[in-house]
């Protein structure tokens, strides 16, 4: 019997390299599920507080995104 995974949360971490635009562009080529107003909404919070809440998702998926967001120059990393 499989068990299910907790949800795992992808989260964005802020930095002084990469532009909001190209944040947002990431973010929306990384995540397919997000919705281009929540992509400004988490570069703004990650640029404003120092990090963001991505998206919850089973732990496979999370990690796919944040891999994605990596390969993208972007600081992402997965909390349980």
């Amino acid at each position: 019997m499989r068990t299910a995974l907790p949800p795992t949360t992808v989260v964005l971490h802020n930095d002084d390299v990469n532009s909001m635009g190209h944040v947002i562009i990431s973010l929306l080529e990384s995540v397919p599920e997000l919705e281009p107003d929540r992509a400004v909404e988490v570069m703004l919070t990650a640029h404003e507080h120092g990090q963001a809440d991505v998206i919850t998702c089973p732990l496979e998926r999370a990690e796919l995104y944040r891999d994605r967001l990596v390969q993208h120059n972007l600081l992402a990393t997965i909390r349980r």
